[in-house]
């Protein structure tokens, strides 16, 4: 009898390149961030909604729709933020497009590129700010304290636009206190500028209470909200939402951006509609939120268990990732190369900053969300062999 074969990562659904070629094999645990626990999604309860959605009554979802997105959704989403993040919008003020990066872009458009700033945190996002490059920004670069943006250092950039991460700063973790959260919609009242808050990962923050978010908080209607289904749901969904000051609506409006067809399909709006209406979605978050504080337990617990003070843990109050600061004497390139000898991948964080000369050394980023307990544990064990040598 042949031996029983290991059981591979259930949330592992890429194909490693090793030299040109595809191979699934050489990588046995990927710690990425972006991946989701597949294992839970509620596959039958999102298959009867779709077919739901399918029946008779709505043959109408075959016609191309609003551009805003489907006006049942956009409410369901408009109440739920009230009710979670405090957020202050009609559906009407709610876009729905194929993914954040799609809606910056539409953004980018509306509030112009050419002769702009647009202030970032430094280090950020690097996909987001591609795509204010893209679109003729320049980019201001500015420095991180304790507890988030360096607020001087903005005023002194004299960009009038900032794109910010508060609620969970990318990559480094840091939630924005109530008191700067005040201080910075006070610049945008004194540059007469706008604020771009991205509140990715806020359903998942595991230690103390949310702290609302900058648009509940925001009396001057200065700020744009960005957020997405992709993980709570399933990222090849693609439906992501951001909800625009009255002002840039009617703008939107104005500048024919309402001829751009819907980019998320009608089908699976209409399924998520029925799934936040009938109550899935919050029972989903919370479920979800249990399943990943224990995997995120796990892996602060066995890194904490095996390699101590040789390492320093950044970022775990909050998210699907932490970063991990290692203290071997090895840089960024050949922490990555000596983990993937063991057949673990790990990933940079020197992409984050704008000024790479300022970038962290000696530092990996590690997402959890698509690896079961077992493999963040077994994961975890062969990095710690291929970094201190040690099984």
């Amino acid at each position: 009898m042949l031996p029983r074969q290991r059981k591979r990562p259930l949330g592992l659904f890429r194909l490693v390149m090793v030299n040109g070629l595809q191979d699934s094999s050489a990588i046995r645990y990927d710690f990425r961030y972006g991946d989701v626990d597949a294992e839970h999604f509620p596959f039958a309860t999102w298959r009867k909604l779709s077919n739901l959605s399918m029946q008779l009554d709505q043959r109408d979802l075959i016609a191309y729709g609003d551009p805003l997105g489907e006006p049942g959704l956009r409410v369901e989403i408009a109440n739920y933020l009230y009710s979670s993040r405090g957020v202050n919008c009609s559906p009407d003020q709610i876009m729905i497009g194929a993914g954040v990066q799609y809606l910056l872009g539409v953004l980018s458009r509306l509030i112009g590129g050419a002769n702009n700033g647009m202030a970032m945190e430094e280090p950020g996002y690097d996909g987001v700010r591609t795509i204010f490059s893209h679109h003729g920004f320049h980019i201001y670069p500015i420095p991180l304290e304790t507890d988030g943006l360096n607020i001087r250092k903005l005023y002194e950039s004299k960009s009038r636009i900032v794109y910010i991460t508060p609620s969970h700063q990318f990559p480094y973790g840091m939630v924005m206190p109530l008191p700067k959260r005040m201080q910075l919609l006070k610049w945008a009242t004194d540059q007469n500028g706008i604020i771009i808050e991205d509140d990715y990962d806020s359903e998942f923050r595991y230690v103390g209470k949310p702290i609302p978010s900058l648009q509940s908080l925001d009396t001057h209607h200065r700020t744009v909200y960005l957020g997405t289904f992709s993980k709570c749901l399933l990222p090849s969904l693609r439906i992501a939402y951001m909800v625009l000051p009255q002002e840039l609506i009617e703008l939107h409006g104005k500048q024919d951006y309402r001829l751009y067809d819907q980019t998320v399909s009608r089908f699976h709006q209409k399924t998520l509609e029925l799934f936040m209406k009938n109550g899935h979605w919050e029972a989903h978050i919370r479920r979800m939120r249990n399943v990943y504080k224990e995997k995120q337990f796990t892996l602060i617990s066995r890194i904490q268990q095996l390699m101590g003070s040789q390492v320093t843990i950044i970022g775990q109050d909050a998210g699907l990732h932490i970063l991990l600061r290692i203290h071997n004497g090895m840089d960024e390139q050949k922490l990555i190369a000596t983990a993937e000898e063991e057949g673990i991948r790990v990933y940079p964080v020197s992409p984050f900053w704008a000024q790479q000369a300022e970038a962290e050394k000696s530092m990996v980023q590690i997402g959890f969300g698509g690896l079961s307990k077992e493999d963040i544990t077994e994961g975890v064990r062969a990095l710690h062999r291929a970094w201190f040598g040690i099984g």
